[in-house]
């Protein structure tokens, strides 16, 4: 087999028989200052890595994003000096460094800088997006600052991965570096990005300055915004969790909040963390929720695809009319607005109705299938 020929033409684009090294968004002599991608030091790693060489040799590096990371996560009232971060050492790194740069000072429309950030993850490239984390919190919790939402909206976006599309029991909400099956240092279930990087390092330095961000992001939860309130629950939802800090904030925040989609976002939340720290409690929580008949038809339904993929056991019965009888066009589409279901969503079906058909109805036919299908 070639190693660009491609695999499949769905989900938008092409999926390649091995990372494809290739060069785009100005790295041909442009923005990452890449002349030759065959001669480069970060695509070197990345073709080795992509050929079986051992991880491990190159864990806490030059080029492991994760200690990049780490290395540049401040201290409390200590400034970021994003002169001090090796952009250059990651795929287009230093058209992120630009991007974030103009985050921070604030003038220029923000959509160019984050349009950049959510591309690249998009495209799966998301090592030089990780670095840029750390920068985009202290935007995002400034609340005068121009670019704050537009930030919270794009900071989680290098911290999940493989994600887009997946609306069944056995993957949607799940995170895909897990410790009990995968040695820090070993390859995961995330596989490489487009570029040869080890995905699940970019993703775990990501989730890692969020984490170490938690309770700088936790008073947003009551942000008068209704969006704020809906990203940053996205945003924490990818963050480690283990004394239930974060899930505790988010069933406070729901027992106060009068947003339906909000409290949708809040119990997404609570099952994406719980799905990475198992919690019974929290488990038994979501069935109340969506069990609860005076309960906002959008958090029901939220609650119960939280549980569905919490548990092995059968669907109920009364959930089973619950979210045939609450997921309808409308709904769905209105609910397009929570993250968790842009990114399910597939061609011509709403992320609502991809998760009712794929955890409730696997046997109806697939529209993205059926219009893929009729293209070839």
């Amino acid at each position: 087999m070639a190693p660009y020929e491609p695999l499949d033409r769905r989900r938008g684009g092409f999926r390649w028989a091995r990372p494809a090294m290739i060069k785009f968004r100005g790295c041909d002599g442009g923005g990452c200052g890449v002349k030759d991608w065959r001669t480069d030091p970060t695509f070197e790693v990345c073709r080795k890595v992509t050929d079986g060489a051992d991880l491990a040799a190159f864990s806490g590096g030059p080029f492991d994003v994760r200690a990049a990371v780490a290395g540049v996560l401040p201290e409390p009232g200590q400034s970021l000096d994003i002169d001090a971060v090796p952009w250059g050492n990651f795929p287009h790194g230093h058209d992120v460094r630009e991007a974030v740069s103009l985050l921070r000072a604030g003038g220029e429309p923000a959509v160019n800088a984050t349009g950049l950030l959510r591309g690249m993850c998009a495209d799966d490239s998301r090592a030089a997006a990780a670095l840029a984390v750390p920068f985009l919190i202290p935007l995002a919790i400034d609340a005068h600052h121009p670019h704050r939402t537009a930030a919270l909206a794009v900071l989680s976006g290098p911290a999940r991965a493989r994600h887009h599309g997946v609306a069944s029991r056995e993957e949607f909400l799940l995170h895909r570096n897990d410790p009990r099956r995968h040695a820090p240092d070993t390859h995961d279930d995330y596989g490489y990005e487009v570029t040869g990087y080890p995905a699940g390092w970019s993703v775990a330095a990501a989730r890692a300055a969020i984490t170490a961000a938690t309770t700088a992001l936790l008073p947003l939860l009551g942000d008068s915004d209704p969006t704020v309130r809906v990203d940053t629950a996205y945003a924490l939802a990818t963050a480690a969790d283990p004394a239930r800090t974060i899930r505790t904030a988010l069933a406070k925040g729901f027992a106060t909040e009068g947003d339906a989609m909000v409290r949708a976002a809040l119990l997404l939340a609570t099952a994406e963390i719980t799905r990475a720290d198992p919690h019974p409690p929290s488990v038994r929580w979501l069935r109340q929720r969506w069990d609860d008949r005076a309960e906002a038809p959008e958090a029901r339904l939220s609650a119960a695809i939280g549980w569905l993929c919490l548990t092995g056991r059968s669907a109920p019965d009364e959930l089973r009319r619950t979210v045939d009888t609450l997921a309808d066009d409308e709904r769905a589409h209105a609910m397009e607005a929570l993250p968790w279901m842009s990114a399910a969503s597939g061609t011509n079906e709403p992320g609502l109705l991809r998760c009712r058909r794929c955890m409730l109805h696997p046997e109806e036919p697939d529209p993205e299938e059926a219009f893929w299908d009729a293209l070839f």
